[in-house]
């Protein structure tokens, strides 16, 4: 943690998405607080036979309005998706590009897997046509440091880079390590974020076979339902979203408004298991004190959690019992907007905590919908159905990836 006297204020000026509700942030935002489900049977692919049939996919989204046809056949989906947003993010912030220092401006874009997709259609190739018949761009598409690499590309910027790769909790780990970047002065500017698209028959298959897909196939729209008894399991989305962060001092001198602060960030292990969460959630409620402790403030400030909250059995129930260790019991309210968007994996921490960034500026928080039937072993608000506006100072958005891998941002009112 920085020292409290040179610790520099890291400020979000622009923000780049792509979600199944929504491909800019006033689109994304507006489908948020009007509880919008972007989940539908997947098209893709034909998911019959599938145990889970459904997904929330990008359906609106066209690279050809980003890079020409060439340029968009090198790229992964993945690719296409971060670069997409970085290039959005760049513009909402009203970043010039051409009147800064590009080794000034870096990008940490992770994602979970990479391209299956690609490789999935070369392995077969390779299976049926033997030696000599894989693509030379195989490798250079598939490996999880091209988005972050292709943004870079795309854009032209030269400073610090780096694909991080961290399950369920990449996109908030490349949010926080690019905050630890700039107030270490090793940039003024950074985008900051994940993108994952892996909406593939193996790879449903292969979350399908460990048992955490809703099967909820007959009303896609209501599958996803965090904290709710009669959950079933999580659907897979895709996106991404990007983030540009940059120093206050940078911000102020080119006249941007700040959308948020970056406060804090905190993470931890729970070195427990390979894919369930710790049960007593005491390694990510110490996730949670750390981030807050990195901001300086006390959990009495936040009045606001952006839960993971995948929909599982198991998952939601742990986080209700993290959270109400955090806040000594104390009932903050916490939404999931996975209950719209799905589980976009590598993207999901960057989504959420622009989800986040946008509930401290506007007031109001994201509800979580499908809402139905209360758990009482999920005893906390939920922000049931309906969007709430609130006066808040601060919010927290929490992910949990597996391994245990935990991670926590905070962020404030500018």
């Amino acid at each position: 943690m920085t020292n409290i006297e040179t610790k520099k204020t890291i400020v979000v000026t622009g923000i780049g998405v792509f979600t199944s509700i929504g491909c800019n942030r006033f689109d994304f935002w507006n489908s948020l607080i009007s509880g919008k489900s972007g989940v539908k049977r997947i098209q893709v692919f034909d998911p019959e036979g599938h145990k889970s049939q459904i997904a929330s996919e990008v359906l609106d989204y066209n690279p050809l309005e980003y890079f020409d046809r060439k340029e968009s056949r090198k790229m992964a989906r993945v690719s296409q998706l971060a670069s997409s947003a970085a290039i959005e993010a760049v513009k909402d912030a009203g970043l010039d590009l051409d009147k800064e220092d590009r080794t000034r401006i870096g990008c940490v874009i992770g994602s979970a897997a990479g391209d299956y997709n690609y490789l999935e259609e070369a392995h077969i190739r390779f299976l049926s046509k033997g030696p000599g018949s894989v693509n030379p761009v195989t490798v250079p598409r598939v490996i999880p440091n091209m988005p972050v690499c292709n943004a870079a590309n795309v854009l032209g910027i030269h400073g610090p880079n780096l694909g991080v790769s961290a399950a369920c909790t990449t996109g908030t780990h490349s949010i926080g390590i690019a905050l630890g970047l700039l107030r270490g002065g090793t940039a003024d500017v950074i985008l900051a974020g994940g993108a994952e698209s892996t909406i593939t028959p193996f790879v449903l298959d292969a979350y399908s076979s460990m048992g955490v897909l809703s099967a909820f196939n007959d009303d896609p729209s209501k599958a996803s339902r965090p904290f709710d008894l009669n959950r079933d399991g999580f659907v897979m989305g895709e996106g991404s979203c990007v983030m540009v962060l940059e120093t206050l001092e940078h911000a102020e001198k080119r006249g941007a408004k700040p959308i948020a602060i970056v406060k804090g960030f905190g993470m931890t292990a729970d070195a427990y298991a390979i894919a369930a969460p710790e049960p007593s959630g005491m390694w990510a409620a110490k996730a949670i004190e750390n981030a807050l402790l990195d901001a300086q403030l006390s959990s009495d400030d936040i009045g606001y959690v952006n839960a993971h909250g995948t929909s599982t059995k198991t998952n939601d129930k742990t986080e209700s019992l993290i959270i109400q260790k955090a806040f000594n019991n104390r009932n903050v309210p916490v939404s999931s907007i996975k209950s719209m968007i799905g589980h976009t994996l590598g993207a999901a921490g960057a989504i959420e905590a622009a989800a986040c960034a946008l509930a401290v500026q506007n007031g109001t928080l994201p509800p979580t919908i499908n809402y139905e039937t209360p758990d009482p072993e999920c005893p906390i608000d939920v922000v049931p159905n309906s969007a709430r506006k609130v006066d808040i100072y601060a919010a927290i958005s929490n992910s949990f990836g597996f391994g245990g891998q935990n991670g926590v941002l905070v962020f404030s009112k500018v």
